[in-house]
């Protein structure tokens, strides 16, 4: 049995760590074929690193949020070397039902990223992680909800933790630490 790979941990103090990080991730070419979930409370930055990742991976135009949808596809690239992402929401994914009247399990089963956030709510019907990847507010940002001008309060520093749930997972969290 392999040893755990450990976690890895990193402290995004703006946006701009968030959207570095979103790139070298981008970069490796076996994130084309990972499943990453995303763990957060609301406003911690799951969707915010992804429109990063989405953005440094070529995805143009508007990156919705697939709240309501539950999933929103993505393509970029030509024929030979296209990818497809999936950008999963299951936040409010009530029925296992759903997945397979869905067709979420030949989504999972087909080739390119898959990245889910909630992952929590859909747990027994998906399947093991490559990344899992938890990201939590560190500063109290009650006193930036009660500033007039949102814009002008700066973000929260968000402290990250990366964990490798398989043997691709344990490939793209070592090549992240090089």
């Amino acid at each position: 049995m392999p040893h755990p790979t450990p976690a890895l941990l990193q402290t995004w103090t703006c946006e701009d760590d968030t959207a570095a990080f979103a790139q070298r991730l981008a970069a490796l070419p076996g994130v084309r074929h990972a499943f990453i979930e995303l763990h957060g409370d609301l406003g911690a930055g799951k969707t915010t690193f992804v429109r990063h990742l989405l953005r440094a991976l070529g995805v143009s135009g508007r990156i919705k949020s697939p709240t309501y949808a539950v999933v929103e596809p993505h393509e970029v690239g030509q024929e030979a070397q296209r990818l497809r992402i999936w950008h999963f929401d299951f936040y409010r994914f009530n029925d296992p039902r759903e997945w397979e009247d869905a067709g979420f399990r030949d989504l999972f089963a087909s080739p390119g990223l898959k990245l889910a956030e909630w992952p929590e709510k859909a747990a027994s019907v998906l399947p093991p992680a490559d990344l899992v990847l938890n990201l939590r507010v560190l500063a109290d940002t009650e006193a930036a909800s009660t500033t007039e001008d949102l814009d002008e309060a700066p973000p929260a520093p968000r402290e990250l933790r990366l964990q490798a749930g398989t043997a691709l997972g344990r490939e793209l969290l070592e090549a992240l630490r090089a």
